[in-house]
């Protein structure tokens, strides 16, 4: 018998609704495998990361060549904070040159990896949601809403920038860095919810998914913070060989962490949909009405 379901844990269950809903997620990632949906999202979020770094390499390569004053603004700017890449930028900028070949391979290949993430993430939706296999996306349908995903992400991307921009251009140094927290975690938060609300194949609606999206956004905006410190303080040794291996541990872990927030709290979605639709059936509401609201 799982813990979730032993008798002093439904005593518990009955007397508390938040851990009524706790007991049921942890008791959906032990049912649905949810630990091995969220390793293999961390595992195609890490292969598209070296791609993308190309293609950023590259692109830079050609923006920067011979233009000393665009160098120092990126460095100075959030680029600077990319790991590996920044302190590239920071001790030699004019070693990075443009390649057309590689921007099209780091394209190619971050495009490939990137969309089997997506891919990853609908089917660890679909296991959250208890989808029948038969009843889920096809193949174009799952290739579609992973472009999907891809163009929600860049867009939240440029609108996380650009907030940046306009906060640092109001030369508010005492709220800026406060502001720009803010507004990233409100983005984090609209971006999860969005995904959670549309890379499933269950027919989800935005009560559904607002409480999963608050919690991981809030998450994900802490760990895009610190995780980044923390993958520039490991990479940070002057033993070149050491540093490149701390790099991939600390991306590894990063990573790993991301894939179980989302995945956890889309659990937490799908548990208290469960709980509503169970307290509606013993209340007597038809099951068909409760399912639909």
């Amino acid at each position: 018998m799982a813990w979730t379901t032993s008798d002093k844990v439904m005593a518990l269950r009955e007397r508390s609704h938040p851990f009524d809903m706790f007991a049921e997620m942890m008791d959906g990632w032990r049912r649905h495998l949810a630990g091995r949906n969220a390793s293999l999202l961390a595992f195609f979020s890490f292969l598209s990361i070296f791609p993308l770094m190309l293609a950023a390499v590259t692109i830079l390569g050609f923006v920067l060549d011979g233009n000393e004053e665009l160098q120092r603004k990126i460095i100075d700017s959030a680029a600077s904070e990319i790991p590996v890449l920044g302190k590239t930028l920071a001790d030699n900028p004019e070693s990075i040159d443009g390649s057309l070949i590689a921007l099209v391979i780091g394209l190619g290949g971050a495009l490939w990896a990137s969309t089997k993430a997506f891919v990853g993430l609908q089917s660890a939706l679909d296991d959250s949601w208890e989808v029948d296999v038969d009843d889920r996306d096809g193949l174009p349908a799952q290739r579609g809403k992973a472009l999907m995903g891809l163009a929600i992400i860049a867009i939240s991307q440029i609108g996380t920038l650009t907030l940046a921009g306009i906060v640092s251009a109001a030369d508010l140094p005492a709220f800026s860095n406060l502001a720009i927290i803010g507004a990233t975690v409100v983005i984090n938060i609209v971006v999860i919810a969005a995904m959670y609300r549309f890379l499933t194949s269950y027919p989800t609606t935005w009560s559904d998914v607002w409480l999963g999206a608050v919690f991981a956004g809030i998450v994900f905006t802490a760990l895009q913070h610190f995780g980044t410190l923390i993958v520039q303080r490991l990479a940070d040794t002057e033993n070149e060989a050491m540093a490149t291996i701390n790099t991939i541990l600390g991306l590894i872990t990063w990573l790993s962490l991301i894939g179980i927030t989302v995945i956890m709290c889309a659990e937490l979605n799908a548990a208290r949909k469960r709980l509503q639709v169970n307290r509606n059936i013993g209340s007597g509401v038809d099951l068909d009405i409760a399912i639909r609201n």
